[in-house]
């Protein structure tokens, strides 16, 4: 279906979470936004489901409240290494769970009624010239807008139209999400390790049980498929085996995604301002990727709404307080990340710092507001 208007303030593509977010926040300010999508809504995602709390001012500045679309309130955390040991504690700031196939889909019912334009499609080329944005899609539209934000996910076609650094790196992380009926604490999110991966456990709503873990590729490939890699490598977590075996799938398959890259990744690519996984992901075992994306979305909003309003009086200014705003709120963040997955890679490591955890429960609110922020507004 072809756009009535083939200019707009700006464009969005990819409309996860931080497309999304963005969206609504720009609209908010009468801008007009066309946010454009290759997928329908909404859609079951490999996602672990769990937000920090740190958003929800934001989301409230977004006139747009989770509890009311079933959001569980969690507050408590438990851990396990690969031999079973478990850690328990209180959550610092607290979370809730929603699957990205509700939240998503409200997000979007948000931005409509703020006016943004939604363009299911997928766009094959952006070009950059005489400071605005060519954007051309399979469906040979020509839209141009003064600024471009790429929140098209974890790895894309675009990624490797533009080349970026990342892409042509493999990475070797597989990713696998069901949702299940069973038994298991509202107000708990839990992260179990098995050799080779962890596996993230907590409630959305409708009294789901979201279940996604990540695991080395080159350990998955040794099995026959995920029900034999599961029977033999996950399930020597008790804790997981006891979850998995005592509930019911509501999926018919398991959701499966392959090439997860947690390489750095420039923040802006031709000009274009990029936002959520497309700027960078933290590690699952942190469970804070949701919310920066979130967050990325309200720091590229407020700036690029300066920009236009000329605030910022350059294309160069903007993208370099970007920059510096994204690097100062996740940069520490996404470093310690990296340091806790790769002692947790480590078994020997791993059980090691639990037992010390163990002894000195204290210590781990602390590691976790290592990778966590403070409630944004």
């Amino acid at each position: 279906m072809k756009t009535q208007n083939t200019h707009f303030d700006v464009i969005i593509v990819g409309g996860g979470l931080a497309g999304l977010c963005n969206a609504i926040h720009l609209s908010k300010f009468n801008k007009k936004v066309l946010l454009i999508e290759k997928n329908e809504y909404p859609k079951h995602k490999v996602c672990g489901e769990y937000i920090s709390n740190e958003v929800l001012p934001y989301l409230a500045f977004l006139d747009f409240n989770p509890f009311d679309f079933g959001a569980v309130k969690i507050d408590k955390f438990q851990l396990s290494t690969t031999n079973n040991q478990l850690i328990s504690a209180k959550l610092p700031l607290g979370g809730f769970g929603i699957s990205r196939y509700k939240l998503d889909f409200e997000l979007l019912q948000k931005a409509i009624q703020n006016g943004v334009i939604i363009l299911k499609d997928l766009v094959t080329n952006i070009q950059f010239t005489n400071d605005i944005f060519e954007v051309e899609t399979k469906e040979n539209q020509h839209l141009t807008s003064k600024i471009v934000i790429g929140a098209f996910g974890k790895r894309s076609f675009l990624d490797v139209a533009l080349q970026r650094d990342f892409i042509q790196k493999k990475s070797p992380y597989l990713g696998v999400k069901i949702h299940v009926k069973g038994n298991f604490p509202h107000d708990l999110v839990a992260l179990h390790n098995f050799k080779g991966g962890y596996c993230g456990v907590s409630k959305v709503e409708n009294n789901e049980i979201n279940l996604c873990y990540i695991t080395n590729f080159s350990s998955f490939k040794k099995h026959k498929n995920i029900e034999d890699f599961q029977e033999n490598v996950v399930f020597k977590n008790t804790y997981l085996k006891d979850i998995f075996k005592n509930s019911t799938s509501l999926f018919d398959e398991p959701l499966t995604i392959s090439q997860i890259s947690f390489e750095s990744k420039t923040l802006v690519e031709n000009h274009i301002i990029m936002c959520g996984d497309a700027a960078g992901m933290i590690h699952p075992l942190c469970g804070n990727g949701m919310s920066m994306a979130i967050q990325s979305a309200q720091i590229a909003s407020k700036l690029i709404l300066n920009y236009l309003e000329g605030k910022i009086s350059t294309r160069k200014a903007l993208e370099n307080e970007y920059l510096s705003q994204w690097n100062r709120q996740f940069k520490w963040r996404l470093k310690a990340g990296h340091f806790i997955a790769m002692l947790f890679r480590q078994d020997k490591i791993a059980n090691f710092l639990l037992q010390i955890l163990g002894k000195l429960p204290f210590l781990l609110p602390i590691i976790i507001k290592q990778t966590h922020g403070k409630p944004i507004k």
